[in-house]
């Protein structure tokens, strides 16, 4: 009996107890989806990344101080002195008041982030104006209480009206909205320019009392002049606190090879974790398998009376598990793409993007899990006697 021969009359099994056949290739179908699933979810967030950054260059660094006292304060102007050396394009320090009540005339008040920096800050961050203007140099030196506004916060507050020449309060303190951003969503650290506040940073550091700079982000000319302008911070920074432990420089890439490779590290515990189904699965198959045996046994006992060898009933229950989880296994495959092709219109916010080596290594291992837990079962039934089998009712 060749191979065909066997696949035949394991598809004309599976084929007369359907209904038992797709409740136990539930555990692959499930897991063999989850699996295509959770893959095209990280992949497409990887990818959502890799477009964000490569959308700003590769060609930006950011300087993050630690710890408290004079041993690690740095001034503005020491940091704007760095600019237009050692291809050094522009510099911009950001401070940070997150959850500022912010309230428009009698409206209700609502928490927003505020960030205080420069000029410089939104073309780093790609960011563009809708109307009015950005911060200036000039609202810097003079502590000017000016603010540009995001996307959601002007329509929160102002709807569909120009916020130009509005004010607005800030935890207390009056300013006067000067510009209003265009809708850009996240950016590189993770907060939101829409729902975001920008103020001078001198002006934000007096009203809250927030201390020394924490944060900066530097632009190189070029991409080729990164590794060199990481090189100058690095000693300027070492100079200045006589230690390398109180600073941080990550470059562009850097970042981007970290959040892909949590990214990478999530998505393969996921992966794991809904791989549990495929062994569930497994065991559904090599339990079916026990029971189809058992009620089988005359058959294999006829089969071995007219010549039937102990190899060909074992490999007759073995291409029948394959055929089950290898079933199961393309099930999964399709309801895995189906679901990363949906998700995106479903929740919209959320990547995807299919993966083919995924696909085809589930698909695989769907069918090794059908080989493992169905040689028991064949050994069994391979191992029967023929005189017993026959004695079987």
């Amino acid at each position: 009996m060749n191979i065909w021969e066997l696949f035949a009359m394991a598809i004309g099994t599976v084929r007369s107890n359907m209904l038992r056949t797709i409740l136990t290739m539930l555990g692959v179908i499930i897991g063999v989806s989850s699996v295509i699933t959770l893959v095209s979810i990280g992949k497409g967030s990887q990818e959502a990344i890799a477009k964000q950054f490569e959308s700003l260059g590769t060609n930006l660094l950011v300087i993050n101080l630690r710890g408290t006292g004079r041993a690690t304060q740095l001034g503005y102007d020491e940091l704007m002195q760095l600019e237009g050396t050692a291809g050094i394009k522009s510099i911009a320090p950001t401070m940070n008041k997150s959850g500022a009540t912010v309230k428009y005339e009698k409206d209700s008040q609502t928490s927003y982030n505020v960030i205080g920096t420069n000029d410089r800050y939104l073309d780093m961050q790609q960011g563009s104006v809708e109307s009015g203007r950005f911060l200036a140099e000039a609202d810097l030196d003079f502590r000017n209480h000016v603010a540009v506004i995001g996307s959601d916060v002007a329509a929160e507050f102002f709807g569909s009206a120009d916020p130009v020449g509005k004010e607005i309060n800030i935890s207390g303190f009056v300013y006067t909205v000067i510009g209003k951003l265009q809708s850009k969503g996240s950016n590189t650290n993770g907060t939101s320019m829409d729902e975001t506040i920008f103020v001078p940073l001198d002006t934000l550091q007096r009203d809250f009392k927030l201390g020394t700079i924490r944060n900066a982000y530097v632009e190189a000319a070029s991409s080729t002049d990164t590794a060199r302008v990481q090189g100058v911070l690095e000693a300027y920074l070492y100079n200045k606190f006589k230690s390398d432990t109180g600073y941080s420089i990550f470059n562009s890439s850097q970042l981007l090879s970290s959040l892909e490779s949590s990214s990478k590290t999530l998505t393969l515990q996921l992966v794991s974790v809904a791989a549990i189904s495929l062994i569930v699965g497994g065991i559904g198959i090599m339990n079916i398998m026990l029971v189809t045996v058992t009620e089988r046994t005359r058959e294999i006992g006829i089969r071995k009376s007219i010549g039937a060898k102990r190899r060909h009933i074992l490999l007759q229950f073995l291409v029948e598990a394959t055929v089950i989880s290898g079933m199961g296994g393309l099930l999964g495959l399709v309801l895995g793409i189906a679901f990363s092709l949906a998700l995106p219109i479903i929740s919209p916010g959320q990547n995807t993007s299919l993966s083919v080596s995924a696909g085809i290594y589930a698909f695989l291992f769907s069918l090794a899990v059908g080989v493992v837990f169905g040689i028991y079962p064949a050994n069994k039934a391979s191992r029967l006697k023929p005189i017993d089998a026959l004695r079987t009712d």
